[in-house]
């Protein structure tokens, strides 16, 4: 069998993608603007060793699978056109591509396994250096100016990208309630944009804190230039680690999916304890849609190459956890399209300086991050996960909780 025919017993015939491969057959629209091409006998090994998207990952690192064209486009045709083979057409491809499986393809070297106890201190920080220490230049290209690697928040749809980080990390500050000379700890701070921020436009003191060395040099290299080190300060280390207590407010952007659902209440227990009463707490993070899915750990493209050991979990979970630890939540929101959004700009940001990218990180690394800023565009515009933004207040004993009569935010 041709994998043209293949193709075509996966794909409805008007799917709107070419199909091209090493054994001379074709398919699909031969007119079409996105094209699939399977370059090499391996691309199959790696579909057959590792079905499912992690071995079609693996085929597109290693470069023996292309997409030419618009990749988003290439995702959105093919899964929204794909089909289920009859037992009849399933069992002749066993039969046809089944010695592929035998001639294993080793996955490429961009592909992590971590070692120790799960979400233990040393695996944590090694988790996130795989990530978040790949080369501040790098970052730089692909976020821009802002260096804000979480979901923006656009006041209108043509709002630039900078724009639209600022109104992410404003909202934050507004719906913290922040006000000149109050104390806030930013956990999981990143390059520092939500400290800056705060420091600068609200006047409060910040202490942001990241597990990655290099986006606190970065963050702190960043507060000696505005002239804010006097009221902020961003540390390398563990947020568990944070001897201070008594804050008004505590930012948690883009850290839950990291830190294991098994570790939530320890999590908000924590936070909690840093809170003084009627102080708020906002935790911005990804979520699943689907309640009863669960992330295993080790499988899949993302938790192989981007995140490792992140967890997603169904948000009505997460609230749970942080009801269970006396945080009184007191608003709810859904930004995901706004993640599609931050997405198609990140992923522009790449294709712009896509040959500086690949100088500065290599070829391949530099697929992983395509691959991965079009999927989880395609993930987020399709309603597969979404981005909350959970507020809650640590209640005082007798109820009293600060908080203005309607949101003000």
């Amino acid at each position: 069998m041709k994998l043209g025919e293949v193709f075509e017993l996966l794909v409805e015939p008007d799917c709107g993608v070419q199909f091209v491969a090493y054994d001379g057959s074709r398919a699909g629209d031969p007119d079409s603007d996105v094209r699939v091409v399977v370059k090499s006998p391996k691309a199959v090994g790696a579909f057959m060793s590792a079905p499912g998207q992690l071995g079609i990952a693996r085929a597109y690192v290693h470069g023996d699978l292309d997409i030419e064209g618009d990749v988003y486009e290439a995702f959105d045709r093919l899964y929204t056109s794909r089909r289920m083979p009859s037992k009849k057409e399933s069992l002749a491809l066993l039969r046809d591509l089944g010695p592929h499986a035998l001639k294993r393809v080793p996955p490429p070297p961009e592909e992590v396994k971590l070692g120790g106890r799960l979400h233990g201190r040393r695996r944590d920080a090694d988790a996130i250096s795989h990530h978040y220490d790949v080369s501040n230049t790098f970052y730089e290209w692909l976020l821009g100016p802002t260096m804000a690697y979480t979901c923006a928040v656009y006041p209108k749809l043509d709002s630039t990208l900078e724009e639209a980080q600022d109104e992410k990390f404003d909202l934050v500050c507004r719906k913290l309630g922040l006000r000149s000379g109050m104390k806030l700890l930013d956990v999981g701070c990143g390059w520092g944009g939500m400290t800056r921020h705060a420091a600068k436009h609200y006047g409060v003191e910040v202490i942001g804190v990241t597990l990655s060395k290099q986006q606190a040099l970065w963050g702190q290299q960043m507060l000696e230039r505005e002239g804010l080190t006097a009221t902020a300060q961003i540390r390398a280390g563990d947020y568990r680690d944070v001897p201070e207590t008594g804050f008004d407010a505590v930012s948690s952007i883009g850290l839950t999916e990291h830190i294991g659902r098994d570790q939530y209440d320890n999590y908000f227990t924590y936070l909690r304890g840093k809170l003084n009463y009627g102080a708020r707490l906002l935790n911005h993070c990804i979520t699943r849609t689907d309640a009863k899915a669960r992330t295993k750990t080790s499988r899949g493209f993302i938790n192989r190459y981007i995140f490792p050991d992140g967890e997603l979990v169904h948000v009505g979970h997460l609230i749970d956890r942080m009801e269970h630890q006396n945080l009184e939540v007191r608003h709810e929101e859904n930004l995901r399209e706004h993640y599609a959004m931050t997405l198609r700009d990140w992923s522009r940001n790449l294709d712009d300086h896509w040959d500086e990218s690949v100088a500065e990180i290599g070829l391949r690394k530099a697929r992983v991050w395509r691959l991965y800023l079009n999927a989880s565009r395609w993930g987020f515009a399709h309603n597969l996960i979404q981005l909350h933004q959970v507020l809650a207040v640590h209640t005082a004993p007798d109820g009293s909780s600060d908080m203005p009569v309607r949101p003000d935010w």
